[in-house]
C-alpha cells in the first residue's frame, strides 16, 4: 500500500540529531548546515558527491544540441548547461522498494 509522501526538512534532520546525539538544537542545526554547505560547495566546484550506502549526486555538462518544440515541431537550439542528477545506492533502492 502506498502511503502519503511527506517532506523531510533541515529542521527535521537537526531535531533528529538533537534527540539521538544530544547536541543542542543550535549545534544540531549548525551541523546540518555545515554538511549541506560542504556538499553544495563541492558541487559548485564541479565535484560529484558520493554518500556511501545512500547515493551519488552527479554533475554532467550537456553540450548544445537541437531540440524540437513539441507543439509546433520547429527545431530550436538548446543551450549548453550543467545538470545535477541523483543516483540512489543499491542499499537505498532495496530499502525504498521493500513494501
Amino acid at each position: 500500500m502506498m502511503r502519503s509522501v511527506g517532506t523531510l526538512t533541515r529542521a527535521d534532520l537537526a531535531e533528529s540529531i538533537n534527540r539521538k546525539v544530544g547536541l543542542s538544537r543550535a549545534e544540531s542545526l549548525a551541523l546540518v548546515e555545515s554538511i549541506l554547505g560542504q556538499m553544495s560547495d563541492a558541487m559548485a566546484r564541479g565535484e560529484n558527491v558520493k554518500i556511501s550506502g545512500f547515493g551519488t549526486f552527479i554533475l554532467r555538462d550537456k553540450k548544445q544540441r537541437i531540440g524540437r518544440n513539441p507543439k509546433t515541431g520547429v527545431e530550436v537550439p538548446i543551450t549548453p548547461r550543467r545538470v545535477l542528477t541523483f543516483r540512489a545506492s543499491q542499499i537505498l533502492k532495496d530499502r525504498i522498494l521493500e513494501e
